[in-house]
């Protein structure tokens, strides 16, 4: 078997799986001796000439440093202030600047050439997200012949906001240098097929292939999914390790689990929480909702004016409602760790999944997966999340209806045992037949199949 080579923006740095990416990949890198290639997290004061090994894990891990110009650049610049918003659809909040686009196209230069130095010719390579759209671009430019496939961790940007960016044309050549692209959804691959005909022309191609100038590649979705067996047993040890009075029968836990991000919708869901309580006194002292978020992305002015509403609201709301014995929310903007939030998980009677936009969305996976079968909580879940494709059995809203959501709240709150066992029963059959193992073997399985063929002369 030809040996797997992912490639992402990040290195997983600790020898054991952490949970979402680390956890998908572990078993198929494990299997084909194969090796994983990320930036270690650190900067340096000239460029990393090569790739350094890390030790540990069962994988092989190739780190490389990115200097601070590089970080800015590349990484706060036209990764996360152009391509973030844009796949997000916020090109209101794009930052155009030409000198980091040159700096993220530098970076994935550099990157090709010392990921070309340690593939060998049959190797297969997957890279993961928007950080590397060039990287397989580069590689053909050095000569690089080997099976390359891209998954979107992300959202596919629609043909209005892909239009959008300064060099658009020039995204839909570099995707199609690869012979997989994988989405989240199949209404991502839709978005993706429409704008890249606005802004490249690509046309359709034999046996479902896009074809964009002289380069084809096959466009499909592989939703992401999680390890439900690993993510129900952490989370039925760890609600037994919860501290005393977390759970009480008087009082109603909701939990909210998302990255502190204009995409999550947390100032609506805030608002919904108050027009929820506002229309329902009876529920007042009985419910609370925890909000986990910790911090991404600090120093950009998007990120510190959404983590300012978010504070602000959250004392509002507090400061409303709250009496001595009682808080409807408790905030918390730094990281949980992945077995406290399984617990918590299923120690919840409703989990909030409402962004105004998702790729996937695996906190909505999660709580299904760490519910106790004869007594689940409910899910009330962003239509705009991806999960919401597979998931139709959660309460779906609208996040920017916020008396919409407030109804759903109450609703879930509200929900005889019988409704909620049946939901869950169907949720949970949805995550064991499309989990993490089914991702990586439907990906990889289709990246290993035929190569898209390029258009005749």
């Amino acid at each position: 078997m030809a040996r797997l080579v992912c490639i992402s923006n990040r290195l997983p740095m600790e020898a054991g799986p952490a949970g979402g990416l680390v956890v998908a990949l572990s078993a198929a890198l494990a299997e084909s001796g194969g090796t994983w290639v990320g930036w270690s997290g650190a900067t340096a004061a000239t460029p990393s000439p090569a790739l350094a090994p890390i030790d540990g894990g069962p994988f092989g891990r190739l780190a490389f440093d990115l200097t601070e110009a590089e970080v800015a650049g590349y990484y706060m610049g036209y990764a996360n202030s152009v391509l973030w918003p844009i796949l997000h659809s916020r090109a209101d909040l794009m930052r155009i600047a030409h000198d980091e686009l040159a700096v993220y196209k530098a970076v994935n230069r550099r990157l090709a050439r010392m990921v070309l130095d340690v593939i060998a010719a049959d190797d297969l390579l997957w890279v993961h997200d928007f950080h590397l759209l060039p990287l397989a671009w580069e590689l053909r430019a050095l000569g690089a012949r080997n099976r390359v496939g891209l998954f979107l961790h992300t959202p596919f940007a629609a043909p209005h906001d892909m239009a959008a960016l300064p060099n658009a044309g020039e995204v839909a050549e570099w995707l199609a240098c690869h012979d997989l692209v994988g989405l989240q959804t199949e209404a991502d691959v839709a978005r993706a097929r429409a704008s890249l005909a606005a802004v490249a022309a690509a046309r359709p191609g034999a046996g479902g292939q896009v074809v964009i100038g002289r380069r084809a590649t096959r466009i499909a979705a592989f939703p992401v999914a999680i390890d439900v067996g690993e993510f129900a047993a952490l989370a039925g040890a760890e609600y037994r390790r919860l501290p005393p009075g977390l759970v009480r029968p008087d009082r109603a836990l909701m939990i909210g689990v998302d990255r502190l991000d204009y995409t999550k919708g947390l100032p609506q869901r805030f608002r919904a929480l108050a027009a929820f309580l506002e229309a329902h006194e009876d529920w007042q002292g009985h419910v609370s909702l925890l909000q986990i978020a910790p911090p991404t992305r600090e120093g950009l002015a998007a990120y510190d004016a959404i983590r300012d509403e978010t504070e602000a609201l959250a004392g509002h709301i507090n400061g409303r409602f709250a009496d001595i014995t009682w808080s409807p929310l408790r905030y918390i903007h730094r990281p949980v760790a992945r077995e406290r939030l399984a617990g918590l998980h299923r120690a919840a009677r409703a989990a909030l999944v409402t962004p105004l936009m998702d790729g996937m969305n695996l906190v909505a996976k999660e709580y299904v997966a760490a519910q106790d079968a004869a007594d689940p909580g409910v899910l009330v879940l962003s239509q705009f999340a991806g999960a919401a494709e597979q998931m139709a059995d959660a309460l779906l809203v609208n996040p920017h209806d916020i008396e919409q959501v407030a109804g759903a709240i109450h609703v879930a709150l509200s929900m005889p045992v019988r409704d909620r066992r049946r939901r869950h029963e169907r949720l949970f059959a949805g995550l064991l037949a499309r989990d993490v193992h089914w991702w990586s073997a439907a990906f990889l399985g289709t990246l290993r199949g035929p190569r898209p063929e390029p258009p005749p002369a």
